[in-house]
């Protein structure tokens, strides 16, 4: 069944201008979205998704009561959600592989909403994007869309705060006005938010996607378990030369919205870059082609199973 909109089916639109045309209130859901104060998220509750990455979970889970991304510019941030069963989905999608990505997002959330007793429906929340020189983020806009409309289950759309609708001017210069969300597993509440803390493993996970790894599953709420890789990538010490550019030209090159990155943008470039000089095969990383498993801790951390000797059975 196709994408709906107040219980209607929706045509594919030929730009996100037209949906907003379309769609008025769409409008102002996003205006009221964009206006609710930015949440600074406990690390104990998290579970952060980076870019090229997405979890599923439900209210049933101990270890985790927030998911969440943020630092999307061009990226949108997709979330999945089940009325009945309240089973969550949230990705951050760059627009690698988006018609491969939206099936895996609606199956996660559908693979944990089976209990007939739980009846609900599918509603999709889109975060993301603005409106950037190249229009990247217009074509991921429309790609998630026409992937949404393509899925046999029916999916409602409830918030669209994307590309134009998420775009703010600042000193002369478009960028987004949203750039993370957090939903609350317990209640199903959505909002802006930020997060100090991004892991577990956050500089490997960086890697991961910085080697061109592709949309990956990061979390199995049964047990309670954030799975990193395996994954490959072969040694690149030229990749060292990235370390000694200044701010500007890593920006120019290594960026899709070179005048929107948050400030924080060129270091993790940099720490990602120096993670990977440090681990040059990714044997070294995952022992025997071995995944790393973290648990949640009695004090809220992520722990290290593999470091620990702990069972992720």
């Amino acid at each position: 069944m196709p994408l709906l909109i107040q219980n209607r089916r929706i045509e594919r639109p030929g730009s996100t201008v037209d949906l907003f045309a379309r769609y008025p209130h769409l409008q102002e859901n996003a205006r009221v979205f964009r206006s609710k104060p930015v949440v600074d998220v406990d690390p104990k509750c998290l579970l952060y998704i980076q870019q090229r990455e997405f979890a599923a979970t439900t209210p049933a889970d101990n270890s985790v009561a927030v998911l969440g991304s943020d630092d999307a510019t061009t990226c949108h941030l997709v979330l999945v959600r089940h009325t009945g069963s309240g089973a969550a989905c949230l990705a951050h999608c760059d627009g690698s592989s988006t018609w491969s990505e939206v099936p895996l997002i609606v199956k996660a959330v559908t693979s944990l909403s089976k209990d007939p007793a739980k009846e609900g429906r599918l509603e999709l929340h889109l975060v993301g994007g603005f409106d950037d020189e190249s229009k990247t983020s217009h074509k991921l806009s429309l790609n998630l869309l026409s992937a949404f409309q393509r899925q046999k289950e029916d999916i409602h759309l409830e918030t669209c705060c994307i590309t134009e609708m998420n775009d703010v001017l600042l000193d002369g210069a478009h960028r987004p006005g949203v750039h993370g969300i957090g939903i609350n597993i317990k209640t199903g509440e959505v909002f802006p938010a930020s997060f100090p803390y991004k892991g577990p493993a956050e500089e490997l996970r960086s890697a991961r996607t910085f080697t061109g790894g592709q949309m990956a599953d990061i979390y199995d709420s049964n047990k309670g378990v954030v799975k990193i890789g395996p994954c490959k990538w072969s040694p690149n010490l030229d990749i060292s030369f990235w370390l000694s550019q200044d701010d500007d030209t890593i920006l120019k090159y290594l960026s899709t919205s070179p005048t929107a990155e948050p400030p924080h943008f060129v270091q993790h470039i940099k720490s990602t870059i120096q993670f990977l000089l440090e681990h040059p095969s990714s044997d070294s990383v995952f022992p025997g082609g071995q995944p790393q498993h973290y648990r949640r801790t009695e004090q809220g951390d992520w722990e290290n199973c593999c470091i620990y000797g702990l069972s992720v059975s």
